[in-house]
């Protein structure tokens, strides 16, 4: 059975802001394979079960925002000589039903039951609003 990872996205503002991110590095590396590497300090001991179709959920001003496709966990060690646990994702970012989330630090686990379904946008346009407004909305129960 898969696993999901959930972490918060420090730095970025929006799902556009991640994807900008993303295409950033992407764009410096010139050799092959054009991966993304997202560090983390440490290594998750449920390996075989992330990689079994699991996805890093990304936490965005207070909601699980988006997701990004696991690939491999990969074992690095940082410019300090310090061990790192590098999450090999998929570049490409799925955007979710927004669902709200506490902040918590580091990763968590989250079970495919808990982890919210892909955005089909098809329902309404809150994928266009402001994630404030978006979010006050959800809150009175009107989207």
């Amino acid at each position: 059975m898969s696993l999901h990872l959930l972490k918060l996205c420090v730095g970025c503002d929006s799902v556009g802001d991640l994807k900008a991110a993303i295409r950033r590095r992407l764009k410096g590396r010139r050799k092959a394979p054009r991966e993304y590497v997202h560090v983390t300090r440490m290594t998750p001991k449920r390996a075989a079960e992330l990689l079994d179709g699991g996805s890093l959920y990304w936490v965005i001003r207070g909601d699980i925002a988006c997701r990004q496709r696991l690939l491999a966990l990969r074992p690095l060690i940082d410019g300090e000589g310090i061990r790192r646990c590098g999450l090999v994702l998929e570049p490409r970012v799925v955007a979710v039903e927004p669902r709200a989330c506490r902040p918590f630090q580091g990763w968590r686990y989250l079970t495919p039951a808990a982890a919210p379904h892909d955005s089909t946008r098809s329902r309404t346009n809150a994928g266009d609003m402001p994630a404030a407004m978006r979010r006050e909305l959800r809150d009175l129960g009107l989207l």
